[in-house]
């Protein structure tokens, strides 16, 4: 339903028996983030935080903890902006079956932001101190804002049709930050609200932004949709609202979300930069302390019976994946008219989104020859990081979709198996050096600097997939605990790697010297060297994260009887991946153990949350 509050929202849930309420004080630092990872785990209901310690305001969390109970937020909206995106890919539809499509225009009506003098935001004023002081994990900076949407307008083109809402973390305490007057704003490369800054610093002018906190649903999901720039998120966030999302602006020049449950304003000085971080992120790993921008708080609003959202980020699954989820669900048949040949993208939760990319091309201009090799693929490949946040991927896989009509690109096994059983190791591979990478990415050689590697495959199999360690597997001095991962992957565990980003990995090298491309272990295309080979090959999900958030192309990739021809590197042999831990990675993301025997504790007491803890 078109909810106008938060409020209106829990109180709907727990009538439906998608919410339980929770009486017994809870700390905001620590274990209101240890419950709710708990329970997410346990795919159980959202949680309201009744009685925060030390704050007024009462949190909720897991809101989108289930792909059902997010399609239940959205029940009356949800299908309307399907129709809406198939319009967009068939505007003929509407002609053709008018009866299907006739609540478009009002759909479109309520796309627009509609102006407002007053709202509930408005009713009272805080400051950031009295906010909850959310805390997921033991080494974070200080407190942060876990689902925040920022809005800013272009400088030089103010209005709500240039804005930008996006989720960008924001951290409430902690570094250098002058309490209550000064809070962390941490954006990545290639995201909206880097377009409105630079324009302001050119301009030589602060640049305002405004902070909402709850209030519909869809401003949460609009804030991580990956519209085009300059597409207003506040468009989607109307139609799966259900209506015109109201805007208030104030004297001062700032904007607020009238039916937020709180809202921040304040502007953004062009030279002022401050320490911001760690933060325990959706890699798994803490982001270290880096210089952001500083906002400059003014006001800080909040509605009556405000509630304060929330998640936790880490290593996925987490909350956020239902995002994903729901995200490819509505966009995945837009991608075919935004890359001509391209079939589906998946960008892979488990291994943190960014660092792995699987797609299904086409071949479908350039006949093939006397062998098949991959053509228009490459060229779709280049499309596809060139595309917003698809850019800062490390890896990406692509396959011709007609050499197996049947795959799906979200079913993972298959899909390594798919390319493993066809690529020509010689020949499809293709680096991008000393290029971007996620901010939060420090596989690389610096802040968002690495590397990207296509790998294509086209063409009927070329060898099958072992499942089993052949008899004669040897291994080099040092390395040892061969295990099969996936069928033709082989987790290897190395030594402790030592060397710096900028040095020759002597492990590796080593590794791949120890062979010829007539040794058994070749039978696997794909060796990864690791801290701990049994952990890898635990479960699909674990190799996903080790392999790809612990590696670096350029830097991290060999082979067995490997050789460059005019700029083109290849490999006889096995390709090798050193996915072990480096010295400039950030450390992984561990729960304190005290919070966790006291939420243990809690858990032993009974109550409504005994079951999902």
């Amino acid at each position: 339903m078109g909810y106008r509050s938060l409020d209106q929202c829990v109180r709907d849930l727990e009538a439906a028996g998608h919410l339980v309420r929770v009486e017994e004080p809870i700390d905001a630092c620590l274990e209101a983030a240890e419950i709710q990872r708990r329970v997410y785990r346990s795919q159980g209901p959202a949680v309201l935080l009744a009685n925060v310690k030390g704050c007024r305001f009462p949190m909720v969390s897991n809101l989108f903890g289930s792909l059902e109970r997010a399609r239940f937020l959205f029940r009356d909206t949800l299908d309307q902006v399907r129709r809406l995106i198939e319009l967009k890919i068939e505007p003929e539809r509407f002609a053709r079956q008018p009866l299907r499509y006739w609540r478009a225009p009002l759909a479109a009506w309520s796309m627009q932001p509609r102006s407002s003098r007053r709202g509930p935001v408005l009713a009272h004023r805080t400051t950031i101190g009295q906010l909850p002081q959310l805390r997921s994990w033991p080494d974070d900076g200080g407190a942060f804002i876990t689902l925040p949407q920022v809005y800013t307008e272009h400088p030089a083109r103010p209005g709500a049709r240039q804005s930008n809402l996006g989720m960008y973390r924001v951290q409430l305490s902690g570094g250098q930050y002058q309490p209550d007057r000064e809070i962390g704003l941490h954006y990545q490369i290639h995201r909206g609200i880097g377009v409105h800054h630079q324009a302001a610093i050119a301009r030589g002018e602060p640049l305002r932004v405004s902070v909402f906190v709850g209030g519909s649903p869809a401003m949460t999901l609009a804030a991580v949709m990956p519209l085009p720039e300059g597409l207003s998120e506040l468009t989607f966030a109307g139609a799966l609202a259900g209506h015109r999302i109201p805007l208030i602006r104030r004297p001062d020049g700032s904007v607020l979300y009238g039916d937020a449950d709180f809202c921040i304003t304040g502007t953004v000085d062009p030279d002022r930069k401050l320490p911001e971080g760690p933060f325990g992120d959706h890699l798994g790993y803490y982001s270290l302390a880096h210089e952001f921008p500083v906002l400059r708080v003014e006001q800080v609003y909040y509605r009556e019976r405000a509630i304060w959202p929330f998640t936790v980020v880490g290593r996925p699954p987490q909350e956020d994946t239902t995002f994903g989820q729901l995200i490819h669900e509505l966009t995945g048949p837009v991608i075919p008219t935004v890359i001509p040949g391209v079939r589906a993208v998946n960008a892979v939760d488990a291994a943190g989104v960014h660092p792995l990319l699987l797609a299904i091309g086409s071949e479908r201009y350039m006949p093939f020859h006397d062998a098949p090799r991959p053509q228009e693929l490459l060229t779709q490949a280049h499309a596809i990081l060139g595309q917003g946040q698809m850019s800062l991927a490390k890896y990406l896989m692509i396959v011709n979709g007609d050499d197996d009509p049947g795959l799906n690109v979200d079913q993972i096994e298959a899909f390594f198996g798919h390319l493993l059983r066809r690529i020509d190791w010689r020949r499809d591979l293709h680096f991008q050096t000393r290029t971007t990478i996620d901010t939060l990415d420090y596989s690389g050689s610096g802040l968002n600097e690495g590397s990207k590697v296509v790998l294509a495959a086209v063409g009927p199999p070329r060898r099958e997939l072992p499942v089993e360690l052949p008899a004669a597997l040897r291994l080099p001095d040092g390395f040892r605990q061969p295990r099969v991962c996936l069928p033709g992957v082989l987790a290897v565990e190395g030594p402790a790697a030592r060397h710096q980003p900028h040095e020759v990995n002597p492990d590796l090298a080593r590794f791949c010297a120890g062979f010829s491309s007539e040794d058994p272990i070749n039978g696997f295309p794909l060796v990864v060297l690791v801290d701990d080979s049994d952990f890898t090959q635990r479960s699909v999900n674990n190799f996903l994260w080790v392999v790809f958030t612990r590696s670096n192309p350029a830097a991290d990739l060999d082979g067995i009887e490997a050789s460059v021809c005019q700029k083109h590197w290849g490999c006889r042999g096995s390709l090798v991946i050193d996915a072990r831990i480096k010295p400039q990675h950030a450390p992984p993301l561990i729960e304190d153990p005290r919070v966790t025997a006291h939420i243990d504790a809690l858990a032993a007491r009974g109550g409504p949350l005994a079951r999902y803890l």
